[in-house]
């Protein structure tokens, strides 16, 4: 019995050994995969239970560390980013915004001039052009308009009005269609006159003087000077200008009209005892207008001097 019992034995250690080893290495791999995933729970519990304790990390620094962590975590990054859109070229970051005003200086920098005239300083700020050298200054335009309008309405006034006379002391001619120069015919003086009585003798219907109007007339006088006939005395100079206070820009006013200026004339013509001018060849001579000018500038200059002489009340 102890005999078979041996061999027994012997025949089962001998068919063991004689089994395929592929089969012992997988049973023991098995036993090993086991182990290993008993040994794994084990670990994950102790894990779970450090990280109860205060722990943030979500994954152990071996893996963190190595290459193939961090591209598994930047996949799970990626794949949690929405889809960008077709055609919108990415997003791209603006620029920081810089403050006009220099740090700790309270004030804004002055722009630099760059190639081509532009400035840096300011955006959208014109570039800075030099004027062009030997340019002339230009005049207001809007103020020159203004005067040539005043002027204008002025003098169609004076006209309408001149017109009206009912006495007619005055008429008046526009000289080559110019509302500013007239040709105006003083037909009245006194009657009781030597003047008068010239006129009549040598029939003479009017006394013909020119005036022409300034730009910033009725602030300033016109020129007034006397054509035909050849006057003498009466305060008419060489080239027939006329020696009156208010014709000058010290005794002028806005105030006056062509019609009151015409009638002063005629009262200083008798005042200053003015007669026709009857001698062989100088009444043929007729006045001219740079001869005229000449002899009122001299004038004015003498009595801004010397001051105007009021005639006595003897006069008139």
């Amino acid at each position: 019995m102890a005999t078979l019992l041996r061999k027994i034995g012997l025949i089962r250690l001998h068919n063991r050994d004689t089994e395929d080893p592929k089969h012992h290495h997988h049973h023991r791999s098995s036993q090993q995969g086991s182990s290993l995933r008993a040994k794994g729970s084990q670990k994950n519990s102790s894990n779970k239970q450090q990280g109860s304790a205060g722990c943030s990390s979500s994954s152990s620094p071996s893996k963190e560390g190595s290459p193939a962590g961090n591209k598994a975590k930047k996949v799970l990054e990626l794949s949690k980013q929405p889809p960008q859109q077709p055609g919108s070229g990415g997003h791209k970051e603006k620029p920081p915004h810089h403050s006009a005003k220099e740090p700790g200086s309270g004030k804004e920098p002055r722009p630099q001039l760059l190639p081509g005239g532009s400035s840096s300083g300011r955006a959208g700020s014109a570039p800075l052009v030099p004027p062009p050298s030997g340019s002339a200054p230009v005049a207001p335009s809007g103020r020159q308009q203004h005067c040539t309008q005043v002027r204008s309405r002025r003098l169609m006034k004076e006209l309408q009005d001149i017109a009206r006379l009912s006495d007619r002391f005055i008429s008046v001619e526009l000289v080559d269609e110019s509302l500013f120069d007239w040709n105006v015919k003083l037909h009245q003086v006194d009657k009781d006159s030597v003047l008068w009585q010239d006129m009549k003798e040598t029939n003479t219907e009017f006394i013909l003087l020119n005036l022409t109007f300034p730009d910033n007339f009725p602030f300033s006088p016109p020129f007034m000077r006397v054509l035909s006939p050849r006057l003498e005395n009466g305060y008419v100079l060489d080239g027939g200008a006329i020696c009156m206070e208010l014709l000058t820009p010290r005794g002028w006013s806005s105030a006056y009209t062509v019609e009151a200026v015409m009638r002063q004339f005629a009262a200083s013509l008798v005042k200053g005892q003015g007669r026709i001018c009857r001698k062989a060849g100088k009444s043929k001579k007729s006045f001219s207008r740079k001869e005229a000018e000449a002899t009122f500038k001299s004038l004015v200059k003498t009595h801004e001097k010397y001051g105007w002489v009021t005639p006595p009340v003897s006069d008139g």
